[in-house]
């Protein structure tokens, strides 16, 4: 530890400021307690062999980079952005986002709402059918915990609507209820569902009816046309329902909410237009991975964004969201074994790393410091047990004993889950500042 840290003392994992020691992942082995805050005098370096390995590092610049592309984005198509703090479940991460003009925070739960509103957040939209009383009564107690604090809601059922009326009788608040459809998840399928619903929400006196939402990515496919027109049809239903809203409420401003970090361009190519038209409309992005991308799931999904022509941004387009949008995420494991000629066994496995949407992908070999290989084309992930890697690798790989292996990874959000903290780097790979997750 560098003399100019000090030893961390009266601190708590609990506090803003938690202390950094060697029983946190990728901490060197013998580190002395001390703050979170000073970890930059470190001097640690995730590509030098410094940390304990294996350790998730998100790139500062792509990350600011990611998330002032999405803001440049919204703002041209006139939307608001409410990010799904899911995907890192960082509280700074999202006091972040707020400080850079986000509406507010998307939640998926009570879990993640109570870690926001701990955490300062004012502003949620809970992004997701609560269940039933008890999930209510919770809720009410949220609220009264944190009176300042403003909660929409989803409701696809009149038994949703009265689990929120039930809330905002027990907390005293009449509590902004979005109608949600969806045509692969939760949701209302078609317009006669929804009028009853509608109907319903009207009555109810500790509910207000405040637009419509969906999620598009649940309607999705492997076949990119056939993907294309579900959101279609999804989008259509939308509109509907938002008429049959703005019918009932001629004069209030609504909200219409969609959009995750694959098919958003749909969406807004879809509801920019509704939304300019009516004039009365907060039109709600939700998108949330798209800050962090990844060398996987996401990367396939702006190419076939770049392949429609689909993200525009002050006036250009074309192959355009591939080249803005780069992948902040790197998983870093030791080289732990070479057993056999073409195999080398890495410290780095399914209690490390997503697997749901494929394996991590090799992206260099760092040695003593310096970038040894390439590892693009040459060398793979072939299976991972509990903490152990197996990257096959091709006639010529020089990879051996003790080097590091950058890795990219596939789906954010089952990759950050794995994990307590992350620690920021900068172009040199160097901690910059840690960041603690609330995963539960």
């Amino acid at each position: 530890m560098q003399k100019s840290i000090q030893p961390c003392v009266g601190l708590g994992q609990a506090d803003a400021a938690f202390c950094i020691d060697d029983t946190l992942r990728g901490v060197p082995a013998g580190t002395v307690s001390f703050a979170a805050r000073d970890v930059a005098e470190s001097g640690w370096s995730a590509s030098g062999g410094d940390l304990s390995y294996p350790v998730l590092t998100v790139s500062g610049s792509a990350y600011t980079g990611n998330r002032d592309a999405i803001f440049a984005y919204a703002k041209t198509h006139g939307a608001l952005l409410a990010p799904h703090i899911k995907t890192p479940m960082s509280v700074d991460i999202a006091h972040d986002l707020v400080g850079s003009g986000a509406w507010g925070m998307s939640v998926a739960d009570l879990q993640q709402a109570s870690v926001m509103l701990r955490g300062g957040i004012k502003r949620l939209l809970i992004a997701n059918q609560l269940g039933g009383e008890r999930m209510g009564d919770g809720l009410a107690r949220l609220l009264n915990t944190y009176p300042d604090a403003e909660v929409v809601l989803f409701a696809d059922s009149e038994a949703s609507l009265a689990v929120a009326d039930r809330a905002g009788k027990m907390s005293g608040r009449v509590l902004p209820v979005l109608i949600e459809v969806g045509l692969g998840r939760a949701g209302l399928r078609d317009v006669e569902q929804a009028r009853k619903v509608v109907g319903k929400a009207l009555t109810l006196t500790h509910v207000r009816l405040g637009g419509v939402a969906a999620y598009e990515g649940a309607v999705a496919s492997a076949d990119p046309a056939a993907t294309v027109e579900a959101i279609g049809n999804l989008n259509d239903l939308l509109k509907s329902v938002f008429d049959l809203v703005r019918s009932a409420l001629p004069e209030r401003r609504l909200a219409l909410s969609s959009g995750g970090s694959q098919y958003f361009d749909l969406v807004v190519n879809a509801l920019s237009p509704l939304a300019r038209s009516d004039g009365n409309v907060d039109f709600v992005l939700r998108s949330g991975a798209i800050f962090f991308h990844d060398h996987g799931v996401y990367a396939q999904a702006l190419e076939r964004m770049d392949a429609r022509s689909g993200f525009a941004l002050a006036g250009e387009s074309g192959a355009l969201a591939s080249r803005v949008f780069q992948p902040a995420m790197r998983v870093w494991a030791q080289v732990l074994s070479r057993p056999e000629n073409d195999l080398a066994i890495c410290g780095i496995g399914m209690r490390d790393v997503s697997f749901d949407q494929g394996f991590p992908v090799a992206l260099k070999s760092w040695r003593d410091g310096s970038c040894n290989a390439t590892l693009d084309g040459i060398a793979e992930i072939e299976k991972l047990n509990d903490q152990h890697g197996f990257l096959r690798l091709k006639q010529g790989a020089d990879v051996k004993v003790g080097d590091i292996i950058e890795f990219g990874i596939s789906h954010p959000c089952t990759c950050f889950d794995r994990w307590r903290h992350f620690f920021v780097v900068d172009d040199n790979h160097r901690v910059t500042s840690v960041h603690a997750t609330s995963f539960g």
